[in-house]
């Protein structure tokens, strides 16, 4: 049991970038290979269900603007804070997250940015952190850490290695 909720991308968001991603380019699907081809992708994340991508699985890598689909909502403006990076996704509809204990890619040892922001949008803070052998405990200390600034409304989980979006947590 988690504390905190890590959310995937939104079935609103999903169906955009399933027609054209937040570069405005159109998806290129293709199926997963062991082998790698076109793009090693088997077990990268999934940011629509929010669990590795197994062999067979017809996926696309698009562009995502996390805090600019966040703002649309909240009325916030990052301003120069918005990024766009790339992320996984099924390229057709799928079933959604699927319940697992623990948090999604909290592999032990792997490094992650977490970053914190206000209601502006703004980052206020963040840190590197390694996924330590308990991992629900590792992230629950983090986003303890995140929330205890009452200025904090939103955390944004990243891969440090590739700069990757995995998912956020928003305040309890």
């Amino acid at each position: 049991m988690t504390s905190y909720t890590p959310l995937p991308l939104s079935p609103a968001a999903l169906e955009e970038l399933r027609k054209a991603d937040d570069a405005g380019r159109a998806p290129r699907p293709f199926t997963a290979h062991e082998h790698g081809s076109p793009v090693d992708s088997v077990g990268s994340p999934l940011r629509c269900c929010l669990r590795a991508v197994e062999p067979g699985e017809r996926i696309a890598l698009v562009s995502y603007a996390p805090l600019r689909r966040w703002a649309a909502d909240s009325g916030a403006e990052p301003g120069a804070y918005e990024e766009t990076g790339p992320v996984f996704i099924h390229a057709d509809p799928c079933a959604g997250v699927r319940p697992a204990p623990g948090y999604p890619f909290a592999r032990p040892g792997a490094l992650r940015a977490v970053r914190r922001y206000d209601a502006r949008g703004h980052i206020v803070g963040g840190r590197c952190f390694e996924v330590p052998q308990d991992a629900s405990a590792g992230f629950e200390r983090v986003f303890d850490e995140a929330f205890a600034d009452p200025q904090v409304v939103l955390v944004h989980v990243r891969a440090v290695e590739y700069g990757c979006f995995h998912y956020e947590v928003r305040r309890p």
